[in-house]
Order: structure tokens, then sequence, then C-alpha cells
């Protein structure tokens, strides 16, 4: 798919969507789909201290005074690690939350895009996992996650739930910025190789939730995310050469990058080996090949470093 072709987004059919509201607009999610979606409605996208999203009778009732047409949740819990000891906390966010937000946006009539994550899925195998395989989450986090979207599911209104994988962006703190300042102060660094995903620029999430809701897509789950997949050792890699092909000056050599396996990296919370995702449903719906990681990459790259 080409850019031109995802830039059909520009002209939604009948003109907007209405009143949006984007929740969990200051992450680098939320910022792009306030970007993509400022010039088709009436955007709001309250910050923390307008809205505690975690003030679930606080969301309710700034629900019932916005009356959104359309709701955007890019709130969530994404500190893996620490959802293994506050999972109160992350339950709320990425379940109770969630699960509001289906009830309320039913009984507004409403439409609800929720986010979720490859963290749902067994992490076993090497298969990419489709939107109906067994799920099986390995962390609280992904328990969470699981929770919410079988709220969103289940609610009977209209609804689009996209699960994705590897999210990052030319902005906030993510992988590619991390790799980018180690690239620079360090020759040598070791990087997790037995992970295998995809990618995903937050800025590819928002323009292909702008061009679900264009399409009008049936209500249901999705998987969202480019085409191909990799190791975090492979990204890194990419990442490095991809900039020093920018004219970006870098201590590290790509080709001696270090691998190690997840056994050598222990974390709280275990991480998925398999978070391949299989594409075809969401391609389906929207008639056409998702771009590659690679070019993705680039275009994500470029904007992060003419900033």
């Amino acid at each position: 798919m080409t850019e031109d072709k995802m830039a059909s987004c520009t002209t939604p059919l009948n003109n907007g969507f209405g009143r949006i509201l984007i929740l969990g607009g200051n992450g680098q999610v939320g910022f792009e789909l306030q970007r993509s979606f400022a010039p088709f409605g009436e955007v709001r996208a309250p910050r923390r201290s307008e809205l505690d999203v975690s003030d679930l009778a606080a969301v309710s009732a700034w629900l019932e005074a916005y009356q959104p047409q359309l709701i955007l949740n890019a709130a969530a819990w994404t500190a893996v690690d620490k959802a293994e000891e506050e999972r109160e906390g992350a339950m709320r966010l990425n379940a109770e939350l969630p699960a509001l937000l289906a009830e309320k946006a039913t009984e507004l009539d409403a439409t609800l895009v929720h986010y979720s994550s490859d963290y749902v899925y067994p992490g076993d195998g090497d298969q990419p996992w489709r939107e109906d395989s067994p799920t099986a989450p390995l962390s609280v986090y992904g328990e969470s996650k699981l929770a919410g979207d079988e709220s969103v599911l289940a609610s009977g209104g209209r609804h689009l739930v996209f699960r994705t994988s590897w999210v990052y962006a030319a902005r906030g703190n993510n992988f590619m910025k991390t790799m980018l300042k180690l690239g620079r102060d360090r020759d040598t660094l070791n990087i997790v190789n037995d992970q295998i995903g995809a990618p995903t620029p937050a800025r590819l999430i928002a323009q292909l939730t702008c061009e679900a809701l264009r399409q009008n897509i049936a209500s249901g789950l999705y998987h969202l995310a480019p085409q191909g997949t990799t190791s975090w050792h492979g990204f890194a890699q990419a990442i490095f050469r991809q900039a020093i092909e920018q004219g970006e000056a870098l201590a590290i050599d790509p080709e001696t990058l270090g691998g190690i396996p997840t056994a050598d990296y222990p974390t709280p919370a275990a991480r998925p080996l398999n978070s391949r995702l299989a594409l075809g449903k969401l391609e389906a719906a929207l008639g056409y090949s998702l771009p590659s990681w690679e070019s993705q990459l680039s275009l994500t790259l470029k904007e992060h470093l003419d900033r």
C-alpha cells in the first residue's frame, strides 16, 4: 500500500465524524489520533488535569456532558512489568475503563474504537495469531488487555477493537528513540533476538483507524500492524542502518550488534516470543495490503530526525 492510498482518509464519508473524544491524547497513539482526526470533527482530548481516566465516575460524567459521536480510547496502563505489582491499577485502566466506555457508547449510540495488544495471546509457536486464535496471556498486563477487549466486543454497540504490537513513534518514549540514544553513546549493545513481531508506528495506527471508519468496516476485532516481522535485534539493526543512511552519526556499527535470548534478559512480566499477527481480516475489510514495517520505520525515523 502506498502513502497516497492511506491519504484517502483526508476525504471521510459524510465530510466528518462529528464530536470526537480522544482518551489518552498525550500518549504516542493519542497524539497521532489528534493529528489525523482534527480536520474531521470537534475533537476533544482532555489532559489529565481536565480528566483523570482512572476516575471512572469522572469519565462517565464527561461522556454525559460532551455526548461524543466517536470515542477513540488510546488510554492504557502500558507499564508491563509494573502491572505485576499493581494489578488493580492495570485492571482499572485496561479492563474497567473500556467496559465503561463500551456501556456508555452503546447508550449514546456512539462508535467506540479501542486499542489492544498481542500480549493477549500465549506467545508460543511460530505462526501468526488470527483474531479467532485462542488467548492465554502470560502477564497481568495481557490479562487486563484481554478483559477490556472482551467487554468491548460483547457490548452490542458499534465498535472496533484493534490489536497491535511493538508500538513506537517519532515522539514519546519508545524503543526507536532509546536505540538512537544508545547508538550515539555506545559502540556495543546486546538486544533480545528471539522475540518476533512487527514494529508498529503510532502514525500508521491513527491513519488506519481513520480509514477504517471512513470505509465503515464491520464492527469487531482486527489486527493492525505493518507487513513483515523481525526480532527486537533486527529492529534495532534496521534503526541504526536507516539512521546512518539518513545522515545520523552513530558510535555503533549495526553489523556488530549483539543478540541475546530472552532467558538472558529476565523481567518481572513474561514476554511473548511469538507476537506475529495475521493481517488478512483488516486488509480484506480495507481492500488493500498494508505497508511493510521497514517502510514505516523509514517514515517515522525521518520525522523524528527532522524535528
